[in-house]
């Protein structure tokens, strides 16, 4: 008699990126640092993105839609990660306006099933050369409507 996985929830909205815990990552008391999590979910939503052909090579000029700052960050530890290993990182855009986007996250089991960490962040679009706001291209928006989280 084998024992069964349990099954992971459906997703209803966003995608589900593997993320990789290290033995570094965790602080003193064995737990995954604070600032380790707004990183993990940093570099899943680069991944996610480079799908889509949007990344920054160094070069601001060229970066278009890569070229943007966070506005504001929120998180709430639900419970603590206390071993190396694969997790994931839930990712969905909570609003995607004309020169900003509120995207949420989960940080979560590998399975999606157990929440460690979730949050939102805004990010708002740069014009390179003077800083200001800028609208985000025709190919970024059709990449972020696939992401919006439908109102439930």
């Amino acid at each position: 008699m084998t024992a069964e996985a349990p099954i992971a929830p459906a997703l209803s909205h966003g995608r589900l990126i593997p993320v990789t815990v290290h033995f570094d990552d965790l602080d003193a008391l064995g737990l995954l640092h604070n600032a380790r999590y707004p990183l993990m979910v940093e570099r899943a939503w680069a991944e996610l993105w480079q799908e889509y052909g949007i990344h920054f090579a160094g070069d601001w000029v060229a970066a278009g839609d890569a070229c943007n700052a966070v506005k504001e960050l929120r998180i709430t530890y639900e419970a603590p990660v206390t071993r190396p290993g694969t997790y994931a990182v839930h990712l969905w855009l909570e609003r995607l306006g004309t020169t900003g986007l509120t995207y949420g996250f989960r940080f979560c089991s590998e399975d999606g099933a157990v929440t460690y960490a979730q949050g939102a962040r805004v990010l708002v679009r740069l014009d390179p050369e003077t800083m200001r706001p800028a609208p985000w291209s025709d190919a970024f928006r059709a990449a972020g409507r696939e992401l919006l989280r439908s109102a439930d």
